[in-house]
């Protein structure tokens, strides 16, 4: 017996090593729940508005660096959606979004919730299409996936009409393919981004979540150490650079391009790499960079490129190879004196980083009413039980009424804790909790 189109972009979804559909059905949809029932690989994660469903796969297809799939429901459901799916678009997560409507033969019609969905979903996608051939169901939902897929990753649109989804599949299910895109530059190339860096005293780095998708967090941060450069983000919100490297300095402008100016202009080189310039709502028209200062940009999203100020150097190329190799190149490039100076230059960043996390910390602490923070942890392990000694540092103000004012308290509390497996979870739980003693600080009332 013949598949449905529906079955057969389950069965389709499986050897993608897709698991889940997140979405919000329709009548034309719902099949789709019917024919779970025949393909366990693949679950339905409902959501009870379009938006969710396309938020919930957005952080998924993050997470996987790898495609999910979003189910809407025709017309409304799709313009639901529409919001997220920007968002997904700027992004760079790819989803294979998919929605229903009530067939091809309907098309005449102009009947109720009939609209062209692919002109709607076309601003908000990488691409976006209508199957009208139910032998060409497969074929589409391969294509999908590939594109989805291929940096820069983002959310493709397919359109299925019901009797499509209903009309009998004979396609051969194989896994799609995904491209390859370690690519790098010639060695020239990769030598001449050096030499535009390696003797810089002011240099930065923009990047975005190309490193992270490249899994370039370790080559970026090797370089940014070797040039001593201050590394700001761009349109990102993966880890690209561990939030506490001496080097990393935050988040350049999202609303205002001045923001943004105030810093890229300071620096006299300037490597941009796994994003764009500049993401702000609001972006500066010019002089956005030092006069004279040398830019090197690498992504492998050459629109991105060049794309509104010039750079002296554009490379088309994987972030987490190109970084590593730049890196090696500005290694056999630069000076001794060079290298001091850049050493001297993470020294500083660190502590000014380490001076300024401490004033935000007494600010802090000085409008919270309570502090915790752990002095000491020694933990000793004997089969399935542990002895946890730790010390906490406890401070707190306390207000009895009718006092004038409150009283401030502070103490180093010395504790044992005994953790067990529990028979039931096999987790560890707290079997024994005891303070066994307080030490008061220097000036703090008594108990």
């Amino acid at each position: 017996m013949a598949k449905t189109g529906r079955e057969a972009i389950l069965d389709q979804a499986v050897a993608d090593g897709i698991r889940y559909m997140f979405g919000n059905p329709g009548t034309v949809e719902q099949g789709f729940l019917d024919a779970m029932a025949k393909q366990p690989g693949c679950r339905y994660i409902l959501a009870l508005q379009e938006s969710i469903a396309v938020g919930m796969a957005d952080g998924y297809a993050r997470a996987l660096h790898k495609p999910a799939l979003v189910q809407l429901h025709s017309g409304v459901g799709l313009g639901n959606g529409v919001g997220m799916m920007y968002q997904a678009l700027r992004g760079h997560a790819p989803l294979v979004v998919i929605a229903g409507e009530s067939g091809i033969k309907y098309d005449a019609m102009d009947a109720q919730m009939a609209c062209d969905l692919v002109a709607i979903a076309k601003p908000v996608t990488k691409w976006a299409t209508r199957v009208i051939d139910p032998a060409s169901v497969l074929r589409v939902m391969r294509r999908a996936v590939k594109i989805a897929s291929t940096p820069p990753c983002g959310p493709v649109f397919v359109c299925l009409p019901a009797d499509v989804l209903d009309a009998p599949n004979t396609e051969e299910v194989f896994p799609s393919t995904t491209l390859t895109t370690r690519v790098l530059p010639e060695p020239g190339h990769v030598a001449h981004a050096a030499s535009l860096l390696a003797g810089a005293k002011k240099p930065i780095v923009i990047k975005g979540d190309g490193v992270a998708y490249s899994d370039g967090q370790a080559e970026l941060t090797r370089l940014a150490e070797l040039l001593g450069a201050e590394v700001w983000g761009s349109d990102c919100s993966e880890v690209n650079i561990a939030d506490e490297h001496p080097c990393y300095r935050g988040q350049l402008g999202h609303m205002f391009g001045s923001h943004s100016s105030a810093i890229t202009t300071q620096a006299d080189a300037v490597l941009i790499v796994g994003t764009y310039v500049f993401p702000e709502v609001f972006p500066n028209l010019s002089n956005v960079f030092a006069k004279g200062a040398k830019v090197v940009h690498v992504d492998l999203n050459a629109y991105e490129i060049a794309k509104n100020f010039p750079v002296d150097l554009g490379l088309v190329a994987d972030p987490k190879a190109t970084l590593a190799r730049i890196t090696d190149s500005l290694d056999l490039l630069m000076t001794a004196a060079q290298k001091d100076a850049a050493r001297a230059r993470v020294a500083a960043m660190g502590s000014e980083k380490e001076r300024t996390r401490s004033e935000a910390l007494a600010k802090d602490r000085a409008v919270r009413d309570e502090v915790h923070d752990m002095k000491q942890l020694e933990i000793r392990c004997t089969g399935d039980r542990a002895e946890v000694k730790l010390c906490v540092n406890w401070q707190a103000k306390v207000w009895n009424p009718p006092a004038a004012k409150s009283i401030w308290l502070g103490f180093d509390a010395y504790q044992t804790w005994m953790v067990i497996r529990s028979p039931k979870s096999g987790k560890p739980v707290i079997q024994t909790y005891i303070v066994d003693s307080l030490k008061p600080m220097p000036g703090s009332a008594t108990l």
